[in-house]
């Protein structure tokens, strides 16, 4: 029986095809990834030698930002849909239609959040934290970040279908660039260093906003120079009508739905973090910047199953998207499984960076042992959600796995722990992982079942 088992296993990972394709399309997004989140957490580094009010200000001020990234990312990964299954069969006229409108509704958003931003900062800050050190911190810091927002969403939306054609190096590349240039001016604003003015944490959005959007700009400049297949002219962008913006949005409309749900649970856990005080969300801050290290390689390999999966739909290869799928569910298993263990050998001279109280540390490393004992499961949750059933358009059952969970378990959980049982913030953080537990078995069952493989390429054969 065990032998049985071990040739299961042995025939499942031996074919050199499926490790040679996520290799060439995740290792970009992980170089991508990790400097993204070395660069954050340094970042965040920089910021807590002002001190605990300072992380706090600057966590505060990027819901903001967080918000927007979700609902932006739930906009063109649900783009993305399409465009990875018609890639797969050369559809490149509706794959241009699909950015036109991912671009479209990415920059709505990003106008929402801008005008909140510049116009209702502290109405926004408060929902957070009722700190008024905190508060007047974060409205300096909130209305100077928040003018990348637009920019940032033309570079998610043609990043995003560049990667769903295979094209994954050229965004990582300006991408990596521009955070080493925002990681450079941060240090130099923040403290006033290389004759460059002293702004403190206003600095670091200052930076944000140069870095992004000068990515922005070398990002298009390579598009249209090299003619991508993402390069697009503008009549070929507003190319719609009712009846394709109908058939693409409505398995898109979940994604999106998915996103606001779940970026909005995600941010009532740092409303409750916050309502416990200053200190537990500076230790969430801490922690949550070390996590984004700890997921890179996983963010890779999600996105590239995505794209494989997605591709083998397209073409009709049911059973071998099938394949691809369950072989990256198991990756995740074990992978997190030893990034957890990592974190917790790494962890003291991790925390040693921090300028913070006794407290925030001690309290980070314990938050950090929940972090690192849940880490597999929430891998695989990431994996299922993005990289299996959404590229095979169940955007329904996503939206019920990673919108609805989060708020009929994690979030009445985590509340009751911080506000009746008064639980320390490392015990909170228990109570949002029954969210993950609850997803997983939920995941794994649809993910058997087969019932995520719908073929989505053929909105492209019917008459518009």
């Amino acid at each position: 029986m065990q032998f049985s088992i071990f040739r299961r296993v042995y025939d499942l990972y031996r074919d050199p095809k499926y490790f040679s394709e996520v290799r060439r399309l995740a290792l970009p997004i992980i170089a991508q990834q990790f400097m993204f989140s070395m660069l954050n957490m340094v970042g965040v580094v920089f910021v807590g030698q002002k001190g605990e009010a300072a992380v706090a200000a600057v966590g505060l001020a990027g819901q903001a930002a967080f918000l927007l990234n979700l609902l932006t990312f739930g906009i063109v990964s649900g783009a993305a849909m399409f465009t990875a299954q018609f890639w797969g069969r050369k559809d490149i006229a509706n794959l241009r239609r699909v950015l036109g409108m991912s671009l479209g509704l990415a920059l709505a958003a990003a106008l929402i959040f801008l005008s909140i931003s510049q116009f209702a900062p502290e109405d926004f800050l408060r929902i957070y934290s009722k700190d008024p050190v905190v508060i007047a911190l974060g409205i300096g810091y909130m209305r100077i970040f928040s003018w990348s927002f637009l920019v940032t969403a033309i570079s998610s939306s043609y990043a995003m279908i560049m990667r769903s054609t295979g094209d994954v190096k050229t965004p990582t590349y300006i991408g990596t660039g521009a955070l080493a240039l925002n990681t450079f001016l941060s240090y130099s604003l923040i403290f006033g260093k290389f004759g460059l003015p002293e702004l403190s944490i206003n600095g670091a959005a200052v930076a944000t906003v140069i870095s992004r959007v000068l990515e922005c700009a070398i990002l298009l400049i390579a598009i249209y120079t090299r003619k991508s297949p993402v390069a697009a002219s503008l009549r070929e962008l507003t190319d719609l009508n009712l009846p394709f913006l109908g058939r693409v949005l409505r398995p898109m409309f979940p994604v999106i739905l998915n996103e606001l749900f779940w970026s909005l649970g995600i941010t009532t856990y740092s409303a409750i973090y916050g309502h416990m005080g200053t200190d537990a969300l500076a230790t969430v801050n801490i922690i949550s910047s070390i996590e984004q290290v700890a997921f890179v390689v996983f963010i890779g390999i999600s996105n590239a199953t995505s794209v494989l999966v997605g591709n083998r739909i397209g073409a009709g290869q049911e059973e071998e998207a099938h394949l691809y799928a369950g072989r990256s569910i198991g990756i995740g298993v074990v992978g997190g499984i030893l990034m957890g263990i990592l974190l917790q050998l790494l962890k003291w001279p991790i925390l040693s960076l921090y300028n913070v109280s006794p407290e925030v540390i001690h309290n980070a490393s314990l938050v950090m042992n929940v972090a690192s004992l849940f880490l597999w499961l929430r891998v695989n949750n990431m994996t299922i959600v993005i990289g299996i059933l959404r590229a095979g358009g169940d955007t329904k059952f996503s939206l019920f796995l990673d919108g609805i969970i989060i708020w009929i378990v994690g979030v009445p959980l985590a509340a009751l722990g911080a506000f009746v049982f008064h639980l320390p913030v490392y015990w909170v953080a228990v109570c949002v992982m029954s969210e993950e537990v609850t997803k997983w078995f939920f995941g794994i069952s649809r993910y058997r079942s087969r019932k995520w493989i719908n073929n989505l390429a053929h909105v492209g054969d019917e008459p518009v």
